[in-house]
């Protein structure tokens, strides 16, 4: 009747699954029937991610059964990734800081939901159990999603409530959970993971030389990225001096769902959360889906047209009045940093170079084209 073995460390008691289906809905006590968990199939890993469950079941509300579920999420710290070994040990500590693993249970601990912009919402929080000193439970409200493609017209909308979210004073107050001390910067990033892992290895002609990426990145193309390599310091300088809003951090489709019950986006996925450069998380919104190849990056000239204005207009509407032109160079440098210079597949490098993974290394390719005219065609404002 009961088997949530898979759980380990992140399971409750029988007694305390119940208050949660209680409290889920909305009554005094209920009779637990059943339950079980399994494994939540996903297929990409997070840093800061330990494990990912279902648990569902059922329970007597006083004469009726009905089905119950909850989704499990187990946060830790990255030092427990298997890929925190290839950081150098003299880069530990600063590279932990820039991934501060707690940020997620706070922010569901946080009334965040409640200072949301109305068309945002967020899973209610059921639990949140620290497990250790570097990990955490989170019990979840299992969100019924609806499949859905993501036209330009619903990500414009996407991108109007995340420039609410970036300028609305009721979220400001919440803007540095997890990250208290302010580390997390755009130049802590670029004195870390760019200047230490990218630009060694654009500089580097092996990867150039491999098939995946010769095949893919043309001559020019290497000489501009390695041009914005170079032009890092400036674009970090320049950052620094734009306007500062809160962000989600990673604002890819995957982390906006959508339901069939209402025109409200669901956002989950708060590892990143935090300050940023406003327009920010248009970065993930228009290219995420093209760093996964799900997107052609011909899309992107049309995307970045129709999300920019709309991102503006969800500034303005929280009393933001920051100029479209501002913003749009702020979100050139922003992507230029995180998604541009970084754009080559090195993640695929050592595996053999299939017709798919050329594919997707052909749209990376032209998703930092993209980015790298996008700057240039800023840099005059």
């Amino acid at each position: 009747m009961h088997e949530r073995s898979v759980l380990g460390p992140a399971d409750v008691s029988d007694l305390a699954l119940a208050a949660m289906v209680a409290e889920s809905f909305g009554v005094a006590s209920v009779d637990l029937l059943t339950s079980h968990a399994e494994v939540a199939s996903y297929d990409l890993d997070a840093l800061t991610t330990g494990g990912r469950f279902w648990v569902r079941g059922r329970a007597r509300i006083g004469t009726r059964d009905a089905t119950y579920a909850f989704f499990v999420k187990v946060v830790r710290s990255w030092a427990r990734s298997p890929l925190f070994q290839f950081v150098p040990e003299e880069h530990r500590a600063a590279a932990l800081e820039l991934v501060p693993w707690r940020s997620e249970p706070l922010i569901y601990q946080s009334d965040l939901a409640a200072r949301l912009p109305a068309g945002l919402t967020m899973p209610r929080a059921h639990a949140v159990i620290d497990l250790d000193d570097e990990s955490a439970a989170l019990w979840l409200e299992a969100v019924d999603t609806a499949p859905t493609t993501w036209s330009v017209e619903k990500l414009a909308h996407a991108a109007y409530l995340l420039g609410r979210l970036a300028a609305s004073p009721d979220v400001r107050r919440l803007a540095r959970v997890g990250d208290f001390d302010g580390k997390r910067t755009v130049r802590a990033y670029a004195e870390g993971r760019v200047a230490l892992q990218v630009v060694p290895a654009l500089r580097s002609d092996d990867v150039w030389n491999h098939p995946l990426v010769a095949a893919t990145f043309d001559d020019q193309l290497r000489k501009d990225l390695l041009r914005a390599a170079d032009a890092l310091p400036a674009i970090v300088d320049e950052l620094e001096t734009m306007p500062i809003g809160t962000s989600h951090g990673d604002a890819c489709t995957r982390n906006l769902l959508v339901t069939p019950a209402t025109t409200d986006l669901v956002l989950i996925d708060y590892g990143f959360w935090g300050e940023a450069p406003l327009g920010f998380d248009l970065s993930q919104l228009l290219v995420g889906e093209v760093q996964l190849g799900e997107r052609s990056a011909t899309c992107l000239p049309a995307l970045e047209a129709a999300c920019l204005p709309a991102y503006v207009r969800g500034l303005h509407d929280e009393a933001c009045d920051i100029p479209l032109e501002v913003v749009r160079r702020s979100h050139a440098l922003s992507m230029a940093l995180f998604s541009g210079v970084s754009a080559v597949p090195f993640e695929h490098l050592g595996a053999e170079p299939t017709p798919e993974l050329q594919r997707i290394a052909g749209e990376r390719a032209a998703s930092a084209r993209f980015i790298l005219d996008l700057l240039a065609e800023t840099s005059a404002h």
